[in-house]
């Protein structure tokens, strides 16, 4: 996965956010969380659902449907502190894991955007957290 994930970013960003393959127009981000073993930048490429509040983005721990979050998900609970990379743009942000209420909203706005993820919500037994990155 690391390899794929790796090929992702660098196309990412020799393109001004674009990318080719089965990501070709859904919208990506570039996630930078600290890991929270390593105390290492850990960058994972992922599927927002554009600003749905404010201006901040909004995406969703799906790790595509498995029953374990992925492991930005854990990076996030223990700093929420992160940087987004959105097209040619880098800000720092807090991410912010969404209540019960604003999980539905978000995850139904995030499913319209992207409707492959409800095939991830039926393949867990597991509420798939949505996360807010807020800026700084």
């Amino acid at each position: 996965m690391a390899s794929f994930n790796d090929q992702i970013i660098e196309e990412f960003r020799a393109n001004e956010g674009r990318v080719g393959g089965m990501f070709e127009g859904a919208p990506l981000l570039l996630l930078t969380t600290t890991g929270r073993k390593s105390g290492e930048p850990r960058v994972s490429p992922l599927v927002h659902s554009g600003a749905a509040d404010g201006d901040g983005y909004v995406i969703a721990a799906s790790k595509a449907g498995a029953d374990t979050h992925p492991a930005w998900f854990l990076n996030i609970q223990a700093d929420p502190a992160v940087r987004v990379e959105v097209g040619t743009e880098t800000f720092g942000a807090h991410a912010r894991i969404a209540g019960p209420e604003e999980r539905d909203r978000l995850w139904e706005a995030h499913v319209a955007t992207m409707p492959n993820f409800r095939d991830y919500e039926k393949a867990t037994s597991r509420v798939i957290p949505m996360v807010v990155l807020e800026r700084e």
